[in-house]
């Protein structure tokens, strides 16, 4: 009789373990996935991004995409009764202290504010992002030229301080100043871009203005996602093939919903992989929408000589 109440005993123990852990899962069901933020930073509307996911029972753990750098990965994500909190070390402040995330999930937003690593705090809202999953394959239209080899026509920068210009047919930017933006829009497009950097330089190509592929001169060293060729901090290519700098070369890159393929240099470096959400230095957050071109100029001298855009109709 005895060992029949141990056993029974360890069943309901098991038991209600088992339905604390379902209950765990089931209300935080709703925080699981991608988040669009929208935070208000010094008056202004800047980016931000979450993804919070499941790790084993009930741990949740996540990354983060801040309004600049890379995402970073979230060891632990406390959720109780609607209030999400989890801190990540600093990635680009000078300081010693965490960033800490504090919302509120209600009515399928998420609202609250962020404590930067320097101790400044700011609010934010955010919402689903979402899928952009297309269900039939795109009707390609008729390419465009989008920098005309004269001047910036179609073009205007994101500050005052505009360092480009075009030189000798050549879209130049020298130095660290402002980054160049397209005024059109675009969904879905298959692009073809010629660029030259000197040594040691930076630059990059927003897609929607909110996907960063990279431009740098790390010619010799293994594959990274923040390196030539990678989605910044999320997609990493199989191969090296930047050529070095001062040469001419080439990226080949078709957006399809999130669905992403470069060819660079004449080598597939990323075939028709999902793009998880925008990268730092984004324009906005708000991913449904089309959006435009964004050279970056605002680490290193960079140049185009070439940019062709084909549509999807």
């Amino acid at each position: 009789m005895r060992k029949f109440q141990i056993n029974l005993g360890t069943v309901l123990i098991f038991c209600l373990l088992f339905a604390a852990n379902s209950l765990s899962a089931q209300d935080s069901e709703e925080l699981l996935g991608k988040w669009d933020l929208t935070v208000t930073m010094d008056g202004k509307e800047v980016p931000s991004w979450l993804e919070v996911k499941l790790s084993g029972i009930r741990t949740l753990v996540g990354y983060f995409v801040a309004h600049n750098g890379s995402a970073r990965p979230i060891s632990e994500v406390h959720f109780d009764q609607g209030t999400v909190r989890f801190s990540i070390p600093p990635q680009w402040d000078d300081s010693d202290r965490d960033m800490v995330f504090e919302g509120r999930l209600q009515e399928g937003k998420l609202c609250g504010t962020i404590t930067s690593s320097m101790g400044d705090t700011h609010s934010f809202m955010g919402v689903k992002a979402p899928l952009l999953v297309r269900e039939t394959a795109p009707k390609w239209g008729k390419t465009m030229a989008l920098f005309n080899g004269k001047n910036l026509d179609g073009w205007h920068a994101d500050q005052a301080g505009n360092q480009w210009k075009v030189v000798n047919g050549i879209l130049t930017s020298e130095q660290a100043g402002a980054n160049l933006i397209s005024d059109e829009k675009f969904e879905d497009f298959k692009l073809h871009v010629e660029f030259r950097y000197p040594e040691g330089s930076n630059s990059g190509i927003y897609l929607r203005g909110r996907y960063e592929v990279q431009i740098e001169d790390n010619k010799g060293t293994p594959p990274s996602s923040i390196y030539f060729g990678g989605v910044y901090g999320f997609l990493t290519p199989n191969e090296m093939v930047a050529a070095g700098p001062g040469v001419w070369q080439s990226f080949e890159i078709t957006l399809i919903g999130r669905r992403v393929t470069i060819v660079a240099n004449g080598k597939e470096i990323i075939c028709d992989q999902i793009i998880p959400g925008i990268t730092g230095g984004a324009l906005d957050s708000r991913e449904g929408e089309p959006g435009p071109l964004m050279l970056q100029g605002d680490h290193g001298a960079i140049e185009f000589r070439k940019i062709e855009l084909t549509p999807a109709r």
